[in-house]
């Protein structure tokens, strides 16, 4: 835990007590604040209070007592309009922050030049961390990993000068950072996302250029064109800002020319490492999210060799185009935390025989964005609610069987591939679907997928 020593002997006001509230809250508690914490849940409410923890309704207190309100990542600061605690902040004159911003205040106070990589982007963000985090860690450094990656950024060792943080950052937490500073920060791109909560397009982008602009070192990827903007920007503000890209040559920076990541400089490129041959960094987008993890190593001291050991060793993130078995030349990949078309299509991308098992909980658009994809699919087995609309949509251009159930789904597809006399396959699963209908979420679906793959005979677990 971090204890929230800025604020200690401060009233200070929060709303959501979910996971990473609750962290919170306990860090502030830990760090000598006075805490007045609520959520719409009774539930979380009460657990908060047999905790110890000051609880109270934030409609009826004096918000002028206040120091400062810290806010859930995933209760509305301002679109489609400000939850009600946002309106009683503001009215006071209530700053409003983030368990992010008080990880940022923490380690300013107690050690500033301690290493802080934090990573942004609509896609990517968790396999880029992920990959980061093993560079660092297999080099024998202490790394403390947590964020949006799903461990509560409060929950981790408190801010020493030898020790490294990489941190996971969503729109919603940079919005509630206003200081956020690392030492590097990486934005791997844009398009389109959550813009519910963010109005428009620009207000998106605006807010996930500050954390590049705060980075000593800002890493941007620069095949969109919000993104080159941004780099242009933060460049003109003198920092110092490394360009990469996945669909692009470059004269200074890293750039993918297929699976190998080329470093750029005065115009003269060079091979940095090849990734032909690790499992886990298939495909362009792994490209890329290698190209800015080199980047940000390389930013805090690490060196060339170090990096490409720890690009070689990563095992990748889990449910996440992992490969969990193999046998023979088949390899079965879980990727389940693939829950709509567009995230499902990075793994289809990067195989060329595949054995696919999808379906679930039909999102909007269905499959049919994933065509270019189809020839390289020898079979599709489905399951869950989506069957039957995913095999209109696969019809006459796909061979499908409706499976039903994963676990027919994961025996169907071993023994097709274990027929298979075309070369190397993919078993996988990659649903294109949300989990609910047979799983309580995606994790619990791709543990399921891994125990199947288990049980079928001759098959070498690689998890």
């Amino acid at each position: 835990m971090i204890p929230v020593t800025t604020f200690s002997g401060k009233n200070v006001a929060l709303f959501g007590l979910g996971g990473s509230g609750l962290a919170t809250a306990r860090a502030l508690v830990a760090g000598g604040a006075t805490v007045t914490a609520w959520d719409d849940n009774p539930d979380s409410v009460a657990k908060a209070s047999a905790e110890g923890i000051g609880t109270g309704d934030l409609r009826q207190v004096d918000w002028k007592g206040f120091s400062a309100f810290v806010l859930s990542p995933g209760v509305p600061l301002t679109h489609p309009k400000p939850h009600w605690t946002v309106d009683l902040a503001g009215a006071a004159g209530v700053e409003v922050i983030g368990d992010v911003e008080l990880f940022v205040r923490e380690r300013r106070a107690h050690a500033p030049d301690c290493p802080f990589i934090a990573i942004t982007g609509t896609n990517g963000k968790s396999t880029t961390t992920a990959l980061i985090a093993h560079i660092l860690k297999s080099s024998g450094r202490d790394t403390q990993l947590g964020g949006n990656i799903g461990t509560a950024v409060m929950t981790l060792d408190p801010p020493a000068d030898d020790r490294f943080y990489v941190v996971e950052c969503s729109s919603y937490q940079i919005d509630l950072a206003p200081s956020l500073d690392p030492s590097a920060g990486i934005l791997l791109n844009l398009t389109p996302d959550h813009l519910d909560r963010h109005g428009s397009m620009q207000h998106y982008a605006d807010i996930k250029e500050r954390l590049v602009a705060g980075s000593d070192t800002a890493i941007v990827g620069v095949d969109d064109a919000f993104c080159e903007a941004i780099a242009d920007r933060v460049a003109l503000l003198g920092k110092s800002v490394i360009r990469i890209a996945r669909h692009r040559t470059l004269g200074e920076g890293f750039y993918a020319d297929g699976a190998k990541i080329m470093r750029a400089e005065g115009g003269q490129a060079e091979l940095f490492a090849d990734l032909d041959g690790i499992q886990t960094l298939r495909g362009s987008h792994n490209a890329q999210n290698a190209a800015a993890a080199i980047a940000a190593c390389l930013a805090v001291g690490v060196s060339p060799n170090e990096i490409r050991a720890g690009l070689t060793s990563f095992p990748g993130l889990k449910h996440r185009m992992q490969p969990v078995g193999r046998r023979g030349d088949t390899v079965f990949v879980n990727d389940s935390k693939a829950t709509n078309a567009e995230a499902a299509a990075p793994a289809l991308s990067s195989y060329e025989r595949i054995y696919w098992i999808a379906g679930g909980l039909p999102k909007e658009g269905g499959i049919t964005t994933l065509s270019p994809f189809f020839p390289k699919i020898a079979k599709a087995y489905l399951i869950g609610e989506a069957a039957p609309a995913f095999a209109a949509t696969l019809s006459d251009t796909v061979a499908f069987e409706i499976s039903g159930t994963l676990d027919q789904a994961v025996a169907h597809a071993a023994a097709d591939a274990a027929r298979d006399n075309a070369g190397p396959a993919a078993v996988m699963l990659s649903p294109a679907c949300a989990s609910f209908d047979q799983y309580k979420n995606f994790e619990v679906r791709g543990d399921a997928f891994v125990g199947h793959v288990a049980a079928i005979d001759g098959v070498t677990m690689l998890v």
